[in-house]
């Protein structure tokens, strides 16, 4: 029904159990999502990750018939630097993730750009150093696993809340596993053009360095509309993201506060009509 590149995050649906939200997915003509494991932003996957829970994950998401192209995670602040105990949590908190990753037949794992305040902890240069660290570390972790490490190089909210400060990351991570997701929402709420965006990453990080993009719509200061009430230029992105050789998936991340639960499965359907011609 949709293109075959175009997916649905399950964080659109976060308001919905993750059997509802993969039946109305589903139910739409998605045949892909990207799984929300996002503490306190997307619940569909339990934070204290057992064994269990990842086979009961797995589970429910083999019995919608939906594949899944990435798990959207979080692992705690990669620019933060926690003692001993905190630090083997997170490897194990890394491992689990990484582990519902490839069982639920997932391409890579997603993690965040640092924590969710521009503030550094110590300096911005030593911040991103940290962080950039952090990720290439669990790329290769991800690699033993079977799968890739993404991040989300450009996070609004985050430590690399701008183009200037996500540049200086991808600078880092030259010569790393780690892969590149742009979402459209961010980089205009940021204040920067998509083109722009794409063009600087790709000229850091390479033609391969965009794995995945995310789609919804926002203005400077606010990324939470729903596509079509922004200021998003989705056709000159998409043929942007053509010209430097993406040819990867998109999803569908609809966390817009301009729809009333009952209006996002027919937002999501209209919005997927409308990048489908694009693509």
């Amino acid at each position: 029904m949709f293109h075959d590149r175009l997916g649905c995050s399950s964080i659109s649906f976060r308001h919905l159990p993750l059997p509802e939200a993969l039946a109305t997915i589903s139910g739409l003509g998605f045949e892909e999502i990207d799984l929300g494991a996002l503490p306190g932003v997307c619940d569909h996957v339990p934070f204290e990750l057992t064994e269990a829970d990842i086979a009961a994950v797995a589970t429910r998401v083999e019995g919608s018939g939906l594949r899944v192209r990435s798990v959207n995670g979080d692992v705690g602040d990669l620019n933060a630097t926690p003692d001993g105990a905190e630090l083997a949590s997170r490897a194990a908190h890394l491992d689990r993730l990484l582990a519902l990753t490839s069982t639920v037949g997932a391409k890579a794992l997603v993690l965040p750009c640092g924590a969710l305040s521009p503030e550094p902890v110590r300096s911005l240069g030593e911040d991103l150093d940290l962080v950039a660290h952090q990720l290439a570390a669990a790329a290769e972790r991800a690699a033993a696993f079977g799968v890739e490490l993404w991040t989300e190089s450009l996070h609004y909210y985050r430590l690399c809340g701008t183009l200037d400060r996500a540049l200086a990351l991808a600078d880092r991570l030259v010569g790393t596993r780690v892969r590149h997701v742009v979402d459209l929402s961010h980089v205009v709420a940021s204040g920067s053009r998509p083109e722009e965006a794409t063009g600087a990453l790709v000229a850091r990080a390479g033609a391969q360095g965009i794995a995945h993009v995310h789609l919804r719509d926002a203005v400077p200061g606010n990324i939470n509309l729903s596509i079509g009430n922004g200021s998003v230029d989705f056709a000159a992105a998409l043929t942007a993201l053509r010209g430097v050789g993406f040819d990867g998936h998109f999803s569908l991340e609809l966390e817009a506060h301009d729809l009333t639960h009952d209006e996002r499965p027919a937002a999501a359907a209209k919005a997927a009509s409308f990048i489908t011609d694009l693509i």
